[in-house]
């Protein structure tokens, strides 16, 4: 019945241009040349003007119709404040401090109504997430309350306070009008010399081929060409099409997606705004009306959308929609009773991890992206345009923003049209599930296998995905059938509902308790710490830098002294113009015309890089852009397909390896941190003696062809001692209990080595980018400081826990694992101080700290280093000194 009420109050079209805003345009006068030419006037576009010009940039913006034309004018333009992260929540409140400035600055309203938001809670599952949210929110200044029911009709008195269980309220959220706002952005950024262009179309973003590579020179539209270095990709769902001419491929696919308004429905005026995740339905409240809608599991992809697909919207399908009538009508009975006045169902933009496409692209100079925003433009938009601002302006964002980097993706990933489809088919079903940190996606599996695969899966792993590659997370103790396939096989196809991988997976999602899987995964840790295990780290990067001018440009690149002797291994980082670490990496000085498939012949100097996987492509292109900006007469490839990695650590780890090779593994033969050249089991490979788990421990790189003859041969060594297998989850950990770093956790393009503790690596002569920064630091002293926190109650912690000090917020946990020898919990948190002084040593060891887990507060004891090994005897292998 409630169907057919629907049908004949909605207006029924096929694909229509619903508003007819521009009849003709004369032929506006474009300026020559422009430092920044913006295209593309959403909500992206018109934000990231306003942050250029609001700091004295001469730039124009080119719309090829009219400003929020495509997809910003048809959004519902909601804004809530607290994500699983604490970068989205300072992007989010930025965005809301923008709009609270902008009528101060304009005599405009841009639209904003803050009249707050509320998150409903089903089940306890999804309360201890919103508990996590409001721990996290909290310590970063974010208001909120954990409402029962009852509390939670009090402020929408329309809801059935039976439907529910709880609810999150974040009372300064709230909705903005994406044309009020962008005629406010438009304004502010006018009166400071910004111009905008409508009806304007760009046929081609210019480039000249350089010896460095592509370079932008300019933008030609019917009206003339603009001159410009600097062109920013703000198109929207025309993204990908706007840039594949330049051999740029973006990983996006636009989807129809849509809500539905209401007719007036008495009292609804001035409620919150109302997100249920459980039931995939929002309310946003229009005057006395409420905007219905969310994430459907069978979304409709789509084509390329037209060019003239300015303001269109398509034929609301009721088969895909429907989906969130029931729940809403469960919830909010009322609603059930009225009618709907209009559908809006438009195209918009959605990627493979439901997260943006930002910055510098990999493969054009002078071409920057902001675009991808997956229904979250106008509420990203202001603190994603400011960060971009800082891009363009000063080489990086202020706030680390890996997560929304476009080079997180690799090229490859870009041009697989069917893995971008299946992936962000199921981004955008799982917007509104519950965010566990082990979760894993399950469609678009086996992207990328390393030359183990195959032997993992034998061995019985449990497979992960990072960054498209497969990787092993522990190892189950009895054969299973535990393949990712595949949650969709296809995204046209259901389910499955009879899947192994998922009930071993359904172990790990949880908030308020361990792991099924904790007692496992601790076997393979306390087997590293006690005997040896064996690790495959096949997917991290591996890169080669050669040429004439490689010691100079590793000179420059990196804060440590790399010129060393060939048989040494350096770990160093690679740092920003701030002083950011942008990249961690072990260095090896190479040996030209070894000849060897993993040492290759070169002409002058050589390098061999290794660095995490997951950040594989997004360190090679930071590498690659420094050497181009700097001019070096160098090469950097990158082979990480080319070689496997098989890491074997742990106390009995030499006694193990050394039968297999043809060279002594003695200290005096191949020290910590050194490398060399050696057979194994007559497979030629180089070793090097590192370790991330602060073991004595080997790596053997590979070629990838020998990579399970070498694997094989070293379990059959180890097989008398007990040698094992174990996963990514057991190298976290043991890495966390000694105190090293994970790169975009506790260690980020916004943290320096001084604050991470990592001040050895800064070496004292010659220049290397971002010293000048570390300089100014020590001068001023640390805002910051990171820190180990141990829990003496046996509680899990995930990462973003709120750490206070004599009862005051002063950070949050970064990272988080359970120290299987320490036998507690420990995270890693950065302190700062409310006052905005300096934090030293003596400031951090006075204080008595909590960490909030789920609303509760817990006390933790705070050491500047991990209370593990502090010495670091067991990397060198002293065994007896370190008891």
């Amino acid at each position: 019945m409630w169907r057919m009420n629907l049908i004949k109050k909605a207006a029924r079209q096929d694909v229509r241009q619903v508003v007819l805003r521009h009849q003709s345009a004369a032929a506006p006068e474009l300026p020559a040349a422009a430092d920044v030419v913006v295209i593309g006037g959403g909500s992206a576009g018109c934000h990231t003007l306003y942050h250029l010009a609001k700091r004295g940039v001469r730039a124009v913006l080119l719309e090829r119709a009219q400003l929020t034309a495509g997809t910003t004018w048809h959004t519902a333009g909601l804004l809530w404040r607290l994500r699983p992260s604490d970068v989205d929540i300072a992007l989010l409140a930025n965005s809301r401090q923008m709009l609270r400035q902008l009528e101060a600055e304009t005599d405009m309203d841009p639209g904003w109504i803050q009249n707050g938001g509320i998150f409903i809670a089903h089940n306890e599952t999804r309360l201890d997430e919103y508990r996590r949210l409001a721990t996290a929110g909290a310590a970063l200044g974010i208001e909120n309350q954990i409402l029962s029911p009852q509390e939670t009709q009090k402020l929408f008195p329309l809801l059935d306070p039976k439907a529910f269980i709880g609810a999150l309220y974040s009372p300064g959220d709230g909705v903005m009008d994406p044309a009020m706002l962008c005629a406010a952005l438009k304004k502010a950024a006018s009166n400071k010399g910004a111009k905008v262009y409508e009806h304007c179309d760009v046929k081609e973003i210019l480039v000249e081929q350089t010896s460095k590579g592509k370079k932008v020179v300019g933008v030609s539209t019917p009206f003339g060409n603009i001159r410009t270095e600097m062109v920013v990709n703000a198109t929207g769902v025309w993204g990908r099409d706007l840039v594949a001419p330049l051999g740029t491929h973006l990983p996006l696919l636009p989807m129809k997606h849509a809500y539905i308004v209401s007719e007036s429905i008495p009292g609804v005026r001035g409620l919150p705004n109302i997100r249920d995740h459980d039931y995939s339905t929002y309310f946003r409240i229009q005057g006395d009306a409420i905007c219905m809608g969310g994430y459907e599991p069978n979304p409709i992809l789509l084509d390329p959308v037209a060019k003239d697909f300015h303001f269109g919207l398509y034929e609301l399908d009721w088969s895909v929609f429907e989906t969130h009538v029931e729940g809403a009508h469960k919830l909010c009975p009322e609603y059930a009773k009225y009618g709907v006045k209009s559908t809006v169902c438009g195209p918009e933009s959605f990627t493979p991890d439901h997260k943006p496409l930002m910055g510098p692209d990999p493969q054009v100079t002078g071409l920057m992206h902001n675009c991808g925003f997956n229904s979250a433009g106008m509420m990203f938009g202001g603190g994603c345009g400011e960060q971009l601002a800082l891009w363009i302006l000063n080489g990086q964002p202020d706030l680390p923003m890996f997560s929304f980097d476009l080079r997180r993706f690799t090229p490859k990933q870009g041009l697989d049209t069917k893995w971008i489809a299946e992936k962000s088919h199921e981004s955008y079903v799982k917007n509104y599930s519950m965010v566990f940190k082990y979760d894993q996606p399950l469609a678009g599996r086996d992207f990328q296998k390393d030359p183990l695969h195959e032997e993992m899966l034998k061995a019985n792993a449990f497979m992960e995905e990072k960054q498209g590659w497969e990787r092993p997370g522990f190892f189950l103790q009895q054969p299973a059938a535990v393949l990712p396939y595949d949650w969709y096989g296809s995204y046209e196809h259901s389910r499955h509902v009879d899947s192994e991988y998922e009930r071993v997976l359904e172990g790990d999602l949880k908030y308020n308790s361990f792991s099924d899987h904790h007692k496992l995964i601790g076997s393979e840790a306390l087997a590293c710490r006690n005997n040896a295990v064996v690790f495959n780290m096949s997917y991290f990067a591996k890169l080669l830098l050669t040429g004439p001018q490689a010691q100079k440009a590793a000179d420059w690149l990196f804060n440590a002294n790399t010129n060393r002797e060939p048989s040494k291994t350096v770990y160093t980082c690679a740092l920003n113009d701030a002083g950011g670490v942008e990249a961690d990496v072990t260095i090896s000085r190479l040996v030209s015309g070894s000849g060897m498939p993993h040492d290759p012949k070169f002409e002058g100097q050589g390098y061999y890089i290794v660095a995490g996987g997951a950040s594989a492509y997004y360190t090679y292109s930071v590498l690659l852009g420094e050497l181009r900006r700097k001019g070096f007469n160098v090469q950097l490839q990158d082979i990480t397909s080319e070689l496997g990695v098989i890491s074997i650590q742990g106390p009995n780890s030499r006694r193990i390896l050394q039968p297999l090779l043809d060279s002594e593994l003695s200290d005096e033969q191949l020290a910590p941190n050194g490398t060399k050249l050696v057979q194994v089991g007559g497979v030629g490979a180089r070793l090097l003696r590192v370790s991330f788990v602060g073991e004595l421990g080997y790596e053997l790189h590979v070629p990838k062809a020998q990579c399970p003859q070498v694997y094989q041969a070293l379990m059959q060594a180890g097989s008398a001692q007990q040698l094992r297998n174990a996963g990514y989850r057991a190298l976290y950990s043991l890495s966390s209990e000694k105190g090293y770093h994970l790169w975009s956790f506790d260690l980020r393009p916004d943290d320096t080595p001084l604050e991470a503790g990592l001040g050895f690596t800064c070496r004292k002569s010659g220049d290397y980018r971002g010293r000048a920064a570390l300089e100014r630091q020590r001068e001023q002293g640390l805002k910051k400081r990171l820190v180990y926190l141990t829990l003496e109650d046996q509680m899990p912690i995930w990462g973003l826990e709120g750490v206070y000090r004599n009862g005051e917020p002063v950070g949050i946990l970064r990272r988080a694992e359970y120290a299987y020898t320490l036998g507690k919990s420990l995270g890693q948190a950065y302190i700062t101080r409310s006052d905005g002084q300096a934090v030293d040593a003596a400031y951090l060891k006075a204080g008595d700290y909590e960490v909030d887990i789920l609303g509760k507060r817990y006390k933790a004891k705070c050491h500047l280093r991990s209370p593990f090994d502090p010495k670091g005897l067991r990397v060198l292998g002293n065994y007896e000194a370190s008891e």
